[in-house]
């Protein structure tokens, strides 16, 4: 009996799951700008060396998204196709700061695809993981890791810049004194933002930069940044 309920439950997820897909692809071509040879070519060329890099079977279709002052990108697949994203100004950066940054977060959704993170059967097995109360966010953040690591390996440069503009945004990231940052936020960590990083998809951001090799020396980089 219970297995019914199961199982009827999945189906039920799976269909609105595949029709929240339809509508995505559907929003997506209809609105969004196709990154392609002719359309920001030198950004196509980032996805086609990574895709390439990585081995996987096909570049990922790529679209430039309007996200209202989001910054950052995503990964999906659907129907066999696999989709990258990324947010307007997330891509200005490429254009006024480097392009760095956005190759770490392209290297990074393209870590979703290369690991399987994005298909609708996989989120479907992910499924019971739901009834044990952090294990979903757990898997989640440790996925997160894993691309940050396929992103540094890609564009090492573009990491802890990437991971900075999204703490502070385009343009401030470059006045951020690196070991305050982390220092204050050693020091504010206790049950607050122990229970809120348990229940979020995403690590902490210092962590992440210490993921991705933050060192003493990237302190005196951005002191100097933060005196400029």
């Amino acid at each position: 009996m219970y297995i019914g309920v199961f199982f009827f439950y999945a189906i039920v997820i799976g269909i609105c799951l595949l029709f929240a897909h339809i509508i995505l692809i559907g929003h997506l071509a209809g609105n969004a700008v196709e990154i392609t040879k002719d359309q920001l070519p030198e950004v196509h060329k980032i996805i086609e060396n990574q895709s390439q890099i990585l081995e996987l079977s096909n570049t990922p279709t790529m679209y430039l998204l309007q996200g209202d002052g989001i910054l950052n990108g995503f990964a999906t697949r659907f129907l066999g196709t696999n989709y990258v994203v990324l947010y307007s100004d997330m891509l200005e950066i490429a254009f006024t700061e480097g392009i760095e940054a956005v190759e770490f977060i392209i290297a990074h959704e393209l870590g979703h695809i290369k690991r399987n993170h994005t298909g609708l059967f996989k989120k479907l097995l992910l499924l019971p993981s739901l009834l044990v109360p952090f294990l979903r966010s757990a898997y989640s953040r440790a996925c997160e890791y894993t691309c940050d690591n396929i992103g540094f390996s890609l564009s090492p440069e573009g990491a802890r810049k990437g991971l900075l503009i999204l703490a502070s945004g385009k343009s401030l990231y470059k006045k951020i004194n690196l070991e305050a940052y982390v220092r204050n936020a050693n020091n504010a960590s206790g049950f607050a933002s122990w229970f809120a990083e348990i229940c979020s998809t995403h690590p902490h951001l210092t962590k992440r930069l210490e993921n991705v090799g933050l060192r003493p020396d990237d302190y005196t980089v951005n002191k100097q940044s933060a005196r400029d």
